[in-house]
């Protein structure tokens, strides 16, 4: 878009509704290459004046975009979602901020198998939806291709229009409506409705008995069907009343073909969104409580009640600073209000989340807009039901709650798998270490599916994220918009360190350099415990060979010698240590010089016959389609994996209980995706450690 055209649609009004009646928040969903990000742009474009789509190119969303649309009475806040499994995050939060879904399939790639499991899950919390058809190059032949394909990955669907071709047959430039029996011709400047031509009537009775038949059985009136069957003329307002009424409720799922580039199908697309998708008052809210986790009353979508709202996206503009997408559940937002932030992310998750730890605040409102993609506009107010960007909330994250100050509450967060793809980072330059501290900091907020650790015993510094994809992301948003450069380097996993045979040494630390001298000598018996067993010392002097109040520093050196390791830097562990002997110095010894003696008759010990490395194996669950059970287990097989048993999971899943060693899985969250065709996820949890087989350990020790 042009900075002319920009300035054009931005100076467009905000719409201004006054009561969720008049809102409708519709999210974009499918797979990446479906069109959702063109038909996003072409609605945007029908419905604003001054607006003009972005080109296609190969630019493919990569982000949450929201923009709020004026169609006749109705505001619809239209968000457009990634279809990037990596972005899983902005897909929950597009999900969680509307109250309907419209499943966009493209007819010249089908359906995968994540946007069907997506469609299981709207299923499950009764989401509203609807089916979009884009790519119709072929015509009507292609449609019904498609809608074959979404009868079996989504079960029962009914189309409302069928695609009329333009007369090279490789365009869409009208549709057939298949209750109303007009044409929507698009093959004009504007949008012309006009009657079904003979031939057009014939496609369009051939089609429209199975449409009446699946509405009228969603009726409420019991008896409606069998009149119908019987052959009773029903009246059309009352069959497009028992539409409104069972796609609002998600029970009936309409199909729309469309072209966005002649603008077929986007008049009716607007239609649906107005006339049959549900007010925000009618979606389900989530359990609200208090900072202190007890239940409230339950959110009714009452603009005049208590505030309650949730940021859905954090993102920092270089000119405004943080700027907030919020949803508004309850009650009424304003400018210059003072809101309470809340973010307790442990008390869901059941564990502190490094990066987002809890925090509660207060913070006065700044500006309120009304999202356009990329631009905003100026608005006064955002009652219940709506979606507004906000300004300069400095303290608050991506899935925080935003409540009145003196009832401050808590949403329950949407829920999100834990990423599972670990990236070893650091800065390019050395003078760019604290400038990547704080610009980690600020990505860690705006990001809900990344976590980042600094890990203590490997000393590096780890982003966990959901996919190759989104490292990518990561890494450019921090040099782009940060300026700090990074490089990822190879991640290491925390081993540990045991004695694998028992042996005894002399620990002998003796100097004399003029003045005080040290002296202290240690015999020491060490021997192997079983896993888990941790760390005993032994005392067994006899004679006072080593003086009484010398014999704990000797436990401390070695202590302190286990922390650091001796074959490789890895802590030590499940071992005895027994003090049977040692000498003193009257003058020369003392309780250093028996902790550095103890220290070195551990590693007077370690050679590689004596220790060897233990690597963690982790308990990993796998959910993935019953269609690739076995591949997964094939695949685990090459990873040194154990499966130790699988259990239905229902809807056609099945999930797969296995021990595999955490530096197998390190790529898993990539590999996993491959081989379950995008149905797989998993879990993983530290089970215990085992002894790395003997050519790994070689590999890993001349390669340290």
């Amino acid at each position: 878009m042009s900075a002319n055209d920009r300035k054009g649609a931005a100076s467009t009004a905000a719409p201004a509704p006054t009561s969720p009646a008049q809102i409708r928040n519709v999210v974009l969903v499918g797979h990446s290459g479906a069109g959702k990000t063109t038909l996003f742009e072409h609605l945007v474009a029908a419905a604003v004046p001054g607006y003009r789509p972005k080109d296609d190119g190969d630019e493919r969303s990569i982000g949450l975009q929201v923009a709020a649309l004026q169609v006749g009475d109705t505001t619809v806040n239209l968000i457009d979602t990634p279809g990037y499994a990596d972005f899983l995050g902005e897909l929950r939060a597009g999900l969680r901020a509307a109250d309907a879904a419209l499943f966009v399939v493209s007819s010249a790639d089908g359906i995968d198998a994540a946007t069907a499991q997506l469609w299981q899950e709207c299923e499950v919390v009764g989401m509203p939806r609807g089916i979009v058809v884009t790519k119709l190059e072929n015509g009507r032949t292609a449609f019904e291709d498609t809608l074959e394909r979404c009868r079996e990955a989504f079960g029962d669907c009914q189309p409302l229009y069928l695609p009329v071709a333009g007369e090279d047959g490789s365009t869409i430039v009208a549709t057939l409506a298949l209750l109303s029996q007009n044409v929507y011709d698009s093959s004009g400047d504007e949008l012309a409705v006009v009657e079904a031509t003979p031939e057009q009537r014939g496609t369009i009775e051939d089609a429209r008995g199975a449409l009446m038949e699946a509405i009228i059985t969603e009726s409420e009136d019991d008896t409606l069907l069998d009149r119908y069957l019987e052959g009773e003329q029903v009246e059309l307002d009352v069959v497009i009343g028992d539409l409104k009424k069972a796609v609002a409720a998600g029970t009936f799922f309409p199909v729309i073909p469309i072209s966005a580039h002649t603008g077929a199908g986007l008049t009716e697309l607007f239609e649906l969104f107005t006339e049959c998708f549900p007010t925000p008052d009618r979606h389900e809210l989530r359990a609200v409580t208090t900072l202190d986790g007890e239940p409230t009353e339950a959110l009714n979508g009452d603009p005049s009640g208590p505030l309650v709202a949730e940021v859905v996206k954090t993102a920092t503009d270089p000119y405004v600073g943080r700027v907030s997408v919020v949803r508004v559940f309850n009650g009424t937002l304003r400018p210059d209000d003072v809101v309470h932030v809340s973010g307790h992310p442990s008390t869901f998750a059941g564990k502190d989340v490094e990066g987002h730890p809890d925090h509660d605040s207060d913070e006065r409102v700044g500006s309120l807009s009304a999202p356009l993609g990329d631009d905003n506009r100026p608005k006064k107010v955002a009652v219940a039901g709506d979606i507004v960007t906000v300004a300069k909330l400095a303290h608050a994250e991506t899935g925080d709650t935003l409540s009145s100050k003196e009832t401050p509450v808590v949403v329950e967060p949407w829920l999100l798998p834990d990423p599972l793809l670990p990236v070893a980072i650091h800065p390019v330059a050395k003078a760019d270490e604290d400038k990547l501290a704080a610009a980690l900091q600020r990505v860690v907020a705006e990001d809900v599916t990344m976590r980042m650790e600094h890990n203590a015993e490997t000393h590096q510094v780890v982003l966990w994220t959901m996919g190759q994809a989104h490292v990518d992301v990561l890494l450019a948003r921090l040099k782009d918009r940060y300026g700090v450069s990074v490089e990822a380097e190879p991640l290491r996993v925390a081993m540990r360190e045991t004695f694998v045979a028992p042996v005894r040494v002399q620990g002998r630390h003796v100097k004399q350099s003029g003045g005080h001298g040290q002296f202290a000598v240690c015999h020491v018996e060490i021997e192997p415990l079983e896993r888990g067993a941790g760390f005993e010392f032994v005392d067994k002097v006899v004679g006072g060979s080593v003086p009484r109040q010398f014999i704990p520093s000797v436990e401390k050196g070695v202590r302190a010698q286990m922390e650091k390791g001796t074959l490789a830097g890895y802590p030590m562990v499940d071992i005895r240590v027994t003090l049977v002997d040692g000498k003193a110095h009257s003058v020369d010894s003392s309780d250093m010089a028996f902790q550095t003696a103890g220290a070195l008759a551990l590693k007077e010990a370690t050679s590689e016959s004596t220790v060897t490395l233990l690597e963690p194996v982790e308990a990993v669950d796998i959910a993935v389609a019953d269609d690739y059970v076995g591949a997964v287990m094939g695949d685990l097989s090459t990873r040194r994996g154990r499966v130790i048993g699988t259990e239905p999971a229902g809807a056609g899943r099945t999930v797969v209980h296995a021990e595999v060693p955490a530096q197998e899985l390190t790529r898993y969250a990539i590999d996993l995706r491959s081989v379950s065709h995008g149905t797989g996820s998993f879990t993983r949890e530290l089970l215990r450690y085992e002894p790395l087989p003997a050519h790994l350990a070689k590999a890993h020790l001349s390669s340290s």
